[in-house]
């Protein structure tokens, strides 16, 4: 029952140029992307940090460096962009006009990335089941280690967000598409034993002290719905 904070990396150069980055090496961030790591630096201020792990790409990991200051931060490759193969690195303008990105838009379970010499492809189904099972287990392992009110913070990218948000509303992964994920967003989700919650979507602004684990007497199972809707936050 951790708590997830799924950060997505700051705008990039890539974002700027309007190119699909994937793994290429130097895409790092722009003065606007750090302006907003800044932010969710202070977003994160309130919180007890139980754990920080990024993806291994440049982005994301200046968005760390800024967002999770004096925290250590793991790399971990299961978070990283999804392996974009022959469209690493193509303008979105030009992928835009492949018989490919109609299926990317309207049945993105049936997409898979075209082969290249230098860069890895793999199918967005592919890519959601590195992502999600990446993240469940971490978020078990932190469970193990920190207890089952701690929070971390897991910084990705945005089709892997949109997947793991997918993941935890129970949608086929056709229904990602439907899921915004900004650049320096915060999206929220806590898992357990019964169901993922979804606590919060591409948050940009906002104290996040709310999510401080409750004490001992507030503490209650946390597995069920409230019917009704609950009364929120105490």
């Amino acid at each position: 029952m951790a708590i997830v904070l799924l950060l997505r990396h700051g705008h990039s150069t890539a974002n700027a140029q309007g190119v699909l980055a994937g793994w290429t090496e130097g895409v790092g961030l722009t003065d606007t992307g750090r302006e907003q790591a800044a932010r969710v630096a202070e977003r994160l201020a309130p919180l007890t940090i139980a754990r920080a792990v990024s993806s291994p790409l440049q982005r994301c990991l200046e968005t760390a460096s800024v967002a999770l200051a004096g925290h250590d931060v793991a790399h971990d490759d299961r978070l990283g962009e999804c392996h974009y193969g022959g469209w690493t690195g193509r303008s979105l303008a030009e992928a835009a006009k492949e018989p490919l990105w109609r299926v990317v838009q309207d049945d993105p379970g049936a997409a898979t990335f075209p082969p290249d010499a230098v860069y890895a492809s793999e199918s967005l189904a592919q890519m959601a089941a590195r992502v999600v099972g990446g993240v469940r287990a971490l978020d078990a392992e932190v469970e193990a280690e920190h207890g089952p009110h701690a929070v971390w913070v897991a910084v990705s990218h945005g089709d892997p967000i949109k997947a793991m948000v997918a993941d935890a509303l129970g949608l086929h992964l056709d229904q990602f598409q439907r899921i915004v994920v900004d650049p320096a967003s915060i999206t929220v989700i806590r898992y357990t034993a019964d169901r993922p919650f979804v606590l919060a979507t591409n948050t940009h602004e906002g104290d996040l002290g709310w999510l401080t684990p409750p004490t001992r007497a507030r503490r209650r199972r946390t597995t069920d719905a409230a019917v009704g809707g609950g009364a929120g936050p105490e």
